[in-house]
């Protein structure tokens, strides 16, 4: 096995060979698939007469159009009911395991796969969805494809594609209270810029991301993509293992044993070189919000929005076209913004850490007048989770609807969307214009605890502020 970062070892014993244009030819030990991308993708084998070369690599599940009220069959909607009967039969036809609504499986594709234990360290894996450097957060390698890679993968397990420089962040330090991993991701983007980690993977490392739970190193992994990386990843170590124990598709018996020593040694090595170093200080990450049209747009909830003079000459042209979109003032307080939607979920934050953490603050608290406040779960193992711990209770009685899951409002490709310019605080990973449903519609990203003080106070909030 090659010295190195882990990237360099996963790639390099993946690598089936070098193509003419250069580009490594990757094997991909698991793809998963779910109902937006994958009907083109099997029309396009279907056409050429090929099958799926290994059906047992490929899970599906469906997220992004399902309605998180009214599940019945069919869907009101008829394009959404399209796509579900589509991949039904796509996977029925192909053999493939489709975990359907009412399986208990459900969900979000990338909250079923890690809590199933189909995400494991030293893997490459591949969805056609942008978010799935998620499952980097076990040290695997992970990437987010368009539908014609989809069939790519359908068809070869293999993808074609140029190693990437591996960038190795730092960040050091003990959190402060009512900051989260999702401020820790929003900080670094907005350092290192939306384009920063072009051509590059993330490796996050320190003593911070060793603190964190998997959860909260998903969330990290999941927005690397908004920072132009293709992927990102965290080194696996005793976290890793311990959430991976028992999982029903881990490992079992003698071989978890061996498991975890092969994943040790996947590691990145103690000299491993990088292309690059970045450092960050753990104590100097406040709670963070965004105020524009892109992730990198974030600011401490005690600052005011940018200025045109206070920005570089190649970040103006988008701020004023993010003033304009949001309808947001240079030099106002960002803390105070009125707010109309409350989003909780995702698969940045629908998790069960995250609905716990939500739900301390929404105890014994009430959603503002006029707010529509809603949570999500990422799974239906989630959801029944969470309820059997009372935490839907917690939320009904603070005035939040308790929904079933799905990725909702994220991209709203199902019924739960903005209407006109409302201006929305979610826990999502997207800000881009119209991204939740509306064309007017305008998003500022924070952590679930943040947007529950956002809709007890109708209003961008400091969370700190409702620590006891």
């Amino acid at each position: 096995m090659s010295k190195g970062t882990l990237f360099d070892k996963v790639w390099d014993l993946h690598t089936v060979g070098t193509l003419a244009s250069g580009q490594t030819q990757l094997f991909i030990g698991l793809h998963l698939i779910h109902e937006v991308t994958s009907p083109q993708a099997f029309a396009m084998i279907r056409e050429r007469g090929l099958k799926v070369l290994f059906p047992e690599r490929t899970v599906a599940t469906v997220d992004h159009i399902v309605p998180t009220e009214n599940q019945a069959r069919p869907f009101a909607d008829t394009l959404a009911e399209e796509m579900m009967q589509a991949l039904e039969k796509s996977c029925q036809e192909h053999q493939i395991t489709f975990y359907n609504v009412g399986s208990g499986r459900q969900g979000i594709v990338h909250a079923i796969a890690p809590e199933l234990g189909l995400t494991q360290p030293g893997m490459t894996i591949a969805c056609g969805d942008s978010h799935t450097s998620t499952h980097g957060a076990f040290g695997a390698i992970a990437f987010g494809i368009g539908t014609s890679q989809v069939r790519d993968v359908l068809a070869s397990q293999t993808l074609a594609l140029s190693k990437l420089k591996v960038r190795r962040i730092e960040v050091d330090g003990t959190l402060r209270p009512g900051v989260y991993a999702k401020d820790v991701i929003l900080h670094i983007i907005r350092k290192l810029g939306v384009k920063g980690g072009v051509g590059y993977a993330y490796e996050y490392a320190g003593s911070t991301f060793e603190q964190m739970s998997m959860e909260e190193r998903m969330t990290v992994c999941n927005m690397s993509i908004e920072g132009g990386a293709r992927c990102g990843y965290i080194n696996p170590d005793r976290v890793t293992y311990d959430y991976l124990k028992d999982r029903e598709f881990a490992p079992q018996g003698d071989d978890w044993e061996k498991a975890v020593t092969w994943w040790d040694n996947i590691r990145s090595d103690a000299d491993a070189e990088y292309d690059d170093v970045v450092v960050f200080d753990a104590a100097e990450i406040p709670p963070t919000v965004t105020w524009g049209i892109t992730p990198g747009q974030g600011i401490g909830v005690d600052e005011s929005i940018p200025t045109p003079d206070s920005l570089p000459d190649s970040e103006r042209a988008i701020a004023e076209e993010a003033y304009r979109y949001m309808k947001l003032q240079p030099g106002d307080p960002i803390k105070g913004t009125k707010v109309d939607v409350c989003f909780i979920g995702s698969c940045t934050n629908g998790r069960l850490s995250d609905l716990r953490e939500a739900a301390k603050f929404a105890k014994g608290r009430q959603v503002y007048q006029g707010i529509k406040a809603f949570i999500v779960p990422a799974s239906e193992q989630i959801k029944k989770e969470a309820e059997a711990e009372g935490l839907d209770k917690i939320f009904v009685e603070a005035g939040f609807e308790w929904r079933n899951p799905g990725c909702s409002m994220c991209l709203a490709m199902n019924p739960d969307k903005l209407q006109g310019d409302q201006i929305s605080a979610s826990s999502s990973n997207r800000n881009f214009k119209g991204r939740q449903g509306s064309s007017e519609g305008r998003t500022l990203l924070m952590s679930p605890a943040m947007v529950v003080a956002a809709a007890v106070n109708g209003k961008v909030s400091d969370v700190r502020e409702l620590l006891p």
